[in-house]
């Protein structure tokens, strides 16, 4: 390793560990301008930033020398926000200061703090934690930061996320000034920024993103799928890629639960992990994922955070995660040290926009397409079995023996159909799912996207060709103060164009707001909509500029082309006409007049102040209700 030549004992453990060429991370810690400075570091899960931290710190542990002293107060502290990531980090911190001596010990929840004190008494080069356990021993007196060197926030973000600001201060306020700070997070939000500017000191900022598309290892794929079908849409994915372990994120525990039972139920071999777990039934359920016992683990997001398994090809998102950070953190867990993974995404038809905004803003392109049918896994169950090693291996005596004495008995075509028949029991039984396909899905859709629906055709969206338009007033549409401008858009209704993502998407393509928006006309190809005359010259620029989404736009000059002029200022909108034609609301029309809105002569009885109305309350009684008591009284025998 020519990056690590000054360091002959570290070079021999990557050279062990078969690690050729630094990561883009491991090369940006390493360079001239970040030695011995702090470091605000913003690099994405499975990019090689354990490691990374492990090169840039050790010139400070060693201080030249090939081997550590005698363990005694730490050198090092590495506060990571979850058990699973901190004993992640103790396993890639011991193999790679393996050959140098260091005695890496972790002080994690859920596990045992006697042994723990036992532990840091002894003494300890390097110490990794969360951040509610290291600060329970540091209040307790067992854990002694006055020669510490170095501290690395692993995960940052995370830790801010789970509430653990106090205890990240508290560890930095405890810690000898004139420390070295590594700050390694995957985003760099304005918490994480305001923590650096407090903490660290003339900070060295490195931001790796890879590529502009995320994950290079990684595939994307997006599963389009029925919201009440995606437990069988998990079971296809499931059979149809059969990797080795397979990762299943829920966003609940209770959705974990009921994933993990109907999975069990189907015959898979799987485990869950979510918070509620005891340390031991997490280390259990890992062991079991690493040694092959299992092949499908069901967790939410926070118990998966620093899972690190080194079979793992297959991510599935049983749910759409929160937000795009999320996803990557999720994906992440795969495609890792070069290896290739897939990140499978179910979306419903309802969450297709939001899917697709989260592919523009973590910079993926993912490959949309329908679930696996159960035919194409019966075709790919066969090539399988023709490739299993059952018919592969060479059969030894005793298997011939038994194989002439079924043939004293059956015939070839009966043994080779037992054989199929047994090679299918094993397997879980693929499902039938209908595609809802790209524009087919609207009855899939969840009950609040169909009202959304609803309101659009009564505001003269219907499905005869005449054009969808909205705004902000749905009685009468003013015409906007200082004149207004109309523009094209090339999408309509045929592209599943809606006003509730198109809204948003003007004001982010032409930098305006919602307020400088008018009508908004949706037709099978175009939408035409009106900008304020005041904003229309800087909207106008600003379009011209290419976009990820390539929706061309562009000015009408001479006003809407698709359905006409617009409307004017007297002209009634789509719903108040539809309410207009019912009978029951000219009725209450008339009995409004009728009980002194307005008199006969046309004068308001509210014109003069002061003036007695000429109404009595006798005038308001409704002769109804003298009706319905006669007939009561005719019908009780009265």
């Amino acid at each position: 390793m020519p990056f690590m030549s000054d360091q002959p004992q570290i070079a021999r453990a990557l050279e062990e560990r078969r690690y050729t060429e630094p990561t883009p991370v491991q090369k940006a810690v390493l360079a001239n301008d970040a030695v011995g400075r702090d470091l605000l570091v913003s690099a994405q899960t499975g990019s090689g930033k354990t490691v990374a931290y492990g090169l840039a710190i050790a010139a400070d542990l060693l201080g030249g020398a090939e081997r550590f002293g005698r363990a005694g107060k730490p050198l090092a502290l590495i506060v990571a926000p979850t058990r699973e990531l901190a004993i992640q980090v103790q396993r890639e911190l011991t193999w790679l200061y393996h050959y140098c001596g260091a005695r890496v010990v972790s002080c994690v929840g859920g596990m045992d703090p006697r042994r723990e004190q036992r532990e840091l008494t002894e003494g300890a080069h390097i110490v990794v934690g969360t951040p509610g356990r290291l600060c329970d021993h540091l209040r307790r007196g067992r854990l002694d930061l006055s020669e510490l060197k170095v501290i690395v926030l692993d995960e940052a973000d995370e830790m801010l996320n789970l509430g653990f600001r106090e205890d990240m201060e508290l560890l930095l306020e405890a810690t000898p000034a004139e420390r070295r700070t590594l700050l390694f997070s995957a985003t760099l939000p304005r918490g994480i920024v305001a923590l650096a500017k407090q903490y660290q000191k003339d900070a060295f900022r490195v931001e790796v993103r890879g590529d502009e598309q995320g994950h290079a290892d990684i595939e994307y794929r997006a599963v389009r799928v029925a919201a009440h079908e995606t437990e069988h849409a998990v079971v296809n994915i499931l059979r149809f890629y059969e990797a080795p372990s397979t990762l299943v994120f829920c966003n609940t525990r209770s959705a974990v639960k009921h994933l993990q039972a109907a999975l069990l139920e189907r015959g898979f071999l799987v485990v869950a992990l979510s918070g509620e777990l005891t340390q031991n039934e997490r280390t259990t359920a890992l062991q079991s994922l690493r040694d092959g016992r299992a092949r499908v683990c069901v967790a939410t997001d926070v118990a998966a955070r620093g899972i690190d398994l080194p079979g793992l090809s297959l991510v599935i998102h049983a749910e759409l995660p929160n937000d795009p950070e999320v996803m990557q953190h999720r994906s992440g867990r795969t495609g890792r040290a070069g290896k290739k993974g897939i990140s499978v995404l179910l979306v419903p038809n309802s969450r297709r926009r939001r899917a697709e905004m989260f592919f523009h803003q973590a910079g993926v392109s993912a490959i949309w397409a329908a679930a696996p049918q159960a035919d194409e896994i019966r075709k790919l169950d066969q090539q399988r079995m023709m490739q299993d090693e059952v018919l592969t291996e060479p059969a030894s005596e005793d298997d011939l023996a038994l194989a002439r004495m079924l043939l004293a008995e059956k015939s070839a075509e009966e043994i080779a159909a037992a054989l199929a028949r047994l090679y299918r029991a094993r397997l879980p039984s693929p499902e039938d799912i209908l595609d809802p396909g790209p524009d087919r899905g609207n009855r899939f859709r969840d009950d609040r996207h169909d009202r959304h629906r609803s309101r659009d055709r009564e505001a003269g969206a219907g499905d005869d060709g005449a054009p969808r338009e909205t705004g902000k007033r749905t009685g009468f549409r003013r015409p906007m103060e200082g004149g207004s401008v109309w523009f094209k858009a090339a999408v309509g209704r045929r592209k599943n164009a809606e006003a509730r993502w198109l809204l948003p998407m003007i004001c982010r393509r032409g930098g305006i707001g919602k307020g400088d928006i008018g009508a908004i006309r949706i037709y099978d190809t175009v939408t035409e909509f009106e900008i304020s005359a005041k904003v229309a010259d800087k909207f106008t620029t600003k379009i011209q500029a290419p976009d990820a989404e390539n929706i061309r736009i562009e000015p009408l000059p001479d006003g809407p082309q698709g359905g006409g002029t617009p409307p004017s200022r007297d002209d009634r909108s789509a719903p108040a006409m539809k309410n207009a034609a019912k009978p029951h609301f000219k009725k209450r029309q008339q009995e409004h007049l009728a009980k002194g809105a307005r008199r006969d002569d046309g004068e308001s009885r509210f014109d003069k102040p002061g003036k007695k109305s000429e109404f009595k309350n006798s005038d308001f009684k409704k002769p109804k209700f003298k009706k319905k008591k006669d007939k009561h009284r005719n019908r009780s025998g009265d």
